[in-house]
């Protein structure tokens, strides 16, 4: 036999020691393979729960799909009507205003002493004419004023003195020279007679001319009082108090904010449906509310340039959400009693293009191709696939064809 080494005795053994263990471990891992693949079939058998929603017949408004940007109805710039300097700022940038609110003050003293020194000269003008001094009247009669009175009482004397001096002559009882001089009195009498009527009517230019000169200080102590002109809201702050303002400096910018204009361009193809009145929904960035508006304006001819229509609506403000200037999506409802078979839109699966909806029957999801139309809100129209009334899975999520499933309520 050959020599061995001491230790050779025990590979045998080893030799076959390891080729059993192989074998458990083979038959063991065929085991486990054999499991997991029960498991994953076991799995993939597993009913899945889903809920349903019956495809629905609803109105659906025909709408065209419109962007734009809100501006105000109306911007206006308010000034003082007269210079001075600016004693208070009622209101500031954003405040809103309701029209005839105080907006700001000019000092009213250097007015306020104007008004006076007017009074005093019209009560002096109607103490001259024989009226009250502080009555509204204006017309006088002139030949009731004293001046003109005691002018043509004299000239009423003076005829009646010439008279009696022409009969004293006839009968020789006098000189011609005194008739002659009886004449010339007459004559100044009546020249001092015009010159009262002259005064009066001077007085009564006069009269008129401090009456206008009061009535324009009364206006200009209210014009240092600036008040707004428009409901709405200041879009612009250009004073500050202590500064001295020229006669139609420019104070505040103000921005009606009740209805806001919406100007948007409507393609050719959609213009002919478009018509004034009709209700428009608008939706602007970062926020959810859809606010109402109407359809205002039309312009009268298409646009060559990018042949579109221009559309102006009138979009509700009342609360001062909208912001001129917002950016804007807009609905224009061109056809609002239309009805259509429609599904929520979670339920629609959109893939490589194609559209499509999932259904169940005998136990297990099956896909059905569709062809949707126009959206309005979370519904989908949908032309071809569904019928009215078919239940479709609510949210397929990532369920694919072939799959079992539960209906659950």
């Amino acid at each position: 036999m050959p020599d061995y080494p001491r230790n050779s005795g025990r590979f045998p053994a080893v030799a076959l020691l390891g080729a059993a263990l192989l074998a458990v471990s083979g038959v063991a891992c065929g085991k486990d393979t054999t499991s997991a693949s029960a498991a994953a079939r076991a799995k993939a058998q597993e009913s899945r729960p889903v809920r349903v929603v019956a495809a629905a017949v609803g109105p659906l408004p025909r709408t065209v799909t419109v962007t734009g940007t809100l501006a105000a109805d109306e911007e206006v710039v308010a000034g003082f009507k007269v210079a001075g300097r600016v004693s208070e700022i009622a209101v500031d940038l954003g405040s809103p205003v309701r029209k005839g609110q105080v907006l700001a003050r000019l000092d009213p003293t250097d007015f306020r002493l104007r008004v006076e020194q007017a009074e005093a000269a019209l009560r002096q003008v109607r103490a001259g004419l024989g009226l009250p001094r502080d009555g509204s009247g204006e017309s006088v009669d002139p030949e009731k004023t004293a001046l003109v009175r005691e002018a043509r009482a004299v000239l009423e004397e003076a005829r009646l003195n010439r008279d009696r001096m022409a009969q004293l002559v006839e009968k020789n009882y006098i000189a011609r020279s005194e008739v002659d001089a009886s004449q010339s009195r007459l004559l100044v009498a009546e020249s001092r007679y015009q010159a009262a009527l002259e005064e009066i009517r001077n007085r009564q230019e006069l009269l008129a001319e401090r009456s206008s000169g009061l009535a324009l200080a009364r206006q200009q102590l209210a014009d240092a009082v600036l008040s707004a002109p428009i409901d709405g809201a200041v879009r612009e702050r250009r004073a500050s108090v202590g500064e001295y303002l020229a006669a139609g400096a420019p104070v505040f910018g103000l921005v009606r904010t009740h209805p806001l204009r919406l100007r948007v361009a409507v393609p050719e193809r959609d213009a002919p449906s478009v018509r004034v009145g009709q209700a428009v929904r608008v939706r602007l960035e970062g926020d959810p509310a859809v606010h109402a508006g109407r359809v205002a304006r039309l312009s009268p001819s298409i646009q060559e340039q990018n042949r579109t229509l221009v559309v102006e609506a009138e979009v509700a403000n009342r609360d001062g959400r909208l912001r001129p200037g917002s950016f804007a999506r807009a609905e224009i409802v061109v056809e609002a009693d239309r009805t259509a078979v429609t599904v929520p839109a979670g339920t629609v699966v959109t893939f490589a293009g194609l559209e499509k909806v999932f259904v169940v029957k005998d136990g297990k999801a099956v896909e059905k191709r569709i062809r949707t139309g126009r959206r309005s809100g979370d519904r989908v129209e949908i032309l071809e696939g569904v019928a009215a009334g078919e239940p479709v899975v609510a949210d397929p999520g990532s369920l694919v064809g072939g799959t079992p499933v539960t209906v659950t309520r």
